[in-house]
Order: structure tokens, then C-alpha cells, then sequence
């Protein structure tokens, strides 16, 4: 049977693994069908036992009696796919260079992510001490914790135009000041209105906006665009250390994750030999001038879209 690239439909649905294996008896009911546990047959091809139970082993919350609807189900899902897979491959579209190019590059990070989650494995949970002291440390997420009705603007601007519209947004009221700013300056922009928790906002926007009254503004930076935050109303919503300490240790535990990552791809690129050829020869990063490291999230990292929502913009 050849190698396939199987991505069932949503039947076949998320984490967490399941209970029991599905076997499928044969006339007599006293063993599997075949060697290789066949679950079905698609003209020439096989679906295997195995290949039903490892989408199973993803699906999240299933009873002990859901077990059996859930078998069929995710069997049928993969007997439609097969048949498409065949169809496709009477027309030769596994052969197309940009299909070829997608499962290579699909291989790639599937192997990468594979690799990053088991060196992950090692790292120890942040111990109730360090959760402690970083509940202690950051007032503006707990203990002093404030509920934001927010107007999100989003602007499409260079660093010199966001550095004008930063000097320009004492002077505004409300985001009705800020909308009129940015039409004068002649920014394109987007806005929309949400309501979230200090955990949720770019990491370094936490401490100014805590200092900021309703009506207020602050603008976060990006290279490309940036999101003038204004303040509609913000209300005391605090955290104790317990309520707290999940997240925490979770944020914690991914900050370790990701300094062990940077560390291990520090050591892979020391001990390798790269070769910038071509136009890339120019663009290579220089061996003194080390590129920064990504900024981590905000805790609860639902930190505010760097895209611009173009339905809105103006």
C-alpha cells in the first residue's frame, strides 16, 4: 500500500487520547481481518485499524459509549478521503510541484514540532515559590488587575508616521478624537471594540495602561502598523495568588519552553556550517549582530491581532 497523507475532515477532531481500539471481526468473530487489521477496503487500497485509531486517540471527551459511532464515523470520513486521494491521483495532482513542495514543507514542520515537543519534555514546572514571586511581582495582572472595554484601532503607518501619532494622542478624548487624527493625517485604520482583561493586552502595554483614565489612549508600535488602544471604561478585577496560579504556571512553564528552544537552535547554529549563497549572501544576518529574540506574549497570551482587519479599514 503506498504512503498517504491523511487530514481527515472535522469528524476526526481534536487532543487528548481515548480508551479502547477498534477491531473489526471477521465471519466467525474470533479475529481481525488479515494481518494488517484491515477496517476497509477502497477498491485497491486498505484502511487500516491502526489509521482509525490513531484519529480516535485525537477526539477529546468521548464516553466509553460513544465509542463505536465515533469508530464508524472517523471510518467513513477516511473512506471519503480515500476516494478523493485516488481521484487525485488519476490526475496525477500528487505529481504537481506546488502539492510536492506543500508535503515536503508540511514534513518539515511536522519533524521540527516533533522534535521541539519532546526537548520540551525535560522542563520542570515552575515550582510555588516562582509562582509566588511572580504574582508578587506583577500587580498590574493580579492583585491590582483591571477590566478593559477597549476601542482597538489599527493603523496602517511606517515608524515615523506612528512616532506623529503618538505626539498627537494626548490631545484626544475619546477614539472618536483618535478616528478624526488619523483622517487628517490621512492613515488608513480599522477599529473594533472588545472587552478584556489586563492578562490579555500586549505585554508592554500592561503598566502604561494602568495608568491610563477612561478616554486615554496608548499606542503599541509594530514595524509595519500599529493599535491605538483607547480606554472606554475599566473597572477593578482582581486575581488572588490561587485563582492566579494556573495561569501562571502555565506562562511560566512556556517562557522555559521557548529560552530552551532559543538555546538548543543557538547551539545547532554554532555547531553547524551555514553557507549564505546568491542574494541571500547580502541579507545574511551578521555573525556580531545577532538577530533580537521574539518578545514573549502576555500572560494569558490572547494578546491583540497584529494583522489589520480589512473588512474595517478606512
Amino acid at each position: 500500500m503506498a504512503l498517504r497523507t491523511f487530514t481527515p475532515s472535522r469528524a476526526l477532531g481534536c487532543a487528548l487520547p481515548l480508551l479502547t481500539a477498534l477491531t473489526l471481526a471477521a465471519c466467525g468473530g474470533n479475529k481481525v481481518d488479515g494481518a494488517t487489521q484491515i477496517a476497509a477496503k477502497v477498491n485497491r487500497e486498505e484502511i487500516s485499524v491502526h489509521q482509525v485509531n490513531y484519529f480516535l486517540q485525537r477526539q477529546s471527551g468521548l464516553a466509553p459509549d460513544q465509542v463505536d459511532a465515533a469508530s464508524r464515523q472517523t471510518l467513513e470520513a477516511l473512506v471519503d478521503q480515500e476516494l478523493v486521494l485516488q481521484a487525485a491521483a488519476e490526475q496525477h495532482i500528487d505529481r504537481d510541484p506546488a502539492v510536492v513542495q506543500a508535503l515536503e514543507a508540511a514534513r518539515r514542520e511536522l519533524i521540527a514540532r516533533a522534535y521541539t515537543e519532546r526537548l520540551a519534555q525535560g522542563v520542570q514546572p515552575a515550582s510555588a515559590d516562582e509562582i509566588k514571586q511572580y504574582y508578587d511581582s506583577h500587580p498590574t495582572l493580579f492583585a491590582n488587575r483591571r477590566l478593559y472595554t477597549l476601542v482597538d484601532t489599527a493603523v496602517v503607518a511606517t515608524p515615523d508616521q506612528q512616532k506623529a501619532l503618538q505626539a498627537q494622542l494626548p490631545t484626544t478624548r475619546n477614539a472618536a478624537d483618535v478616528a478624526a487624527v488619523l483622517r487628517r493625517s490621512g492613515l488608513r485604520f480599522g477599529t473594533r471594540q472588545s472587552t478584556v482583561g489586563a492578562e490579555a493586552l500586549p505585554l508592554q502595554a500592561v503598566e502604561a495602561m494602568a495608568l491610563l483614565r477612561e478616554g486615554q489612549s496608548h499606542l503599541v508600535a509594530g514595524p509595519r502598523d500599529a493599535h491605538v488602544l483607547t480606554i472606554v471604561a475599566a473597572e477593578p478585577a482582581s486575581l488572588n495568588e490561587t485563582e492566579a496560579r494556573t495561569s501562571i504556571e502555565n506562562y511560566l512553564g512556556g517562557e522555559r519552553k521557548r529560552l530552551l528552544m532559543e538555546q538548543q537552535i543557538k547551539a545547532l547554529r554554532s555547531a553547524a556550517r551555514i553557507e549564505y549563497r546568491g542574494r541571500f549572501a547580502q541579507l545574511a544576518p551578521s555573525a556580531d549582530k545577532p538577530s533580537p529574540p521574539a518578545s514573549a506574549p502576555a500572560l494569558g497570551a490572547v494578546a491583540l491581532s497584529q494583522g489589520i482587519p480589512a473588512a474595517s479599514l478606512k
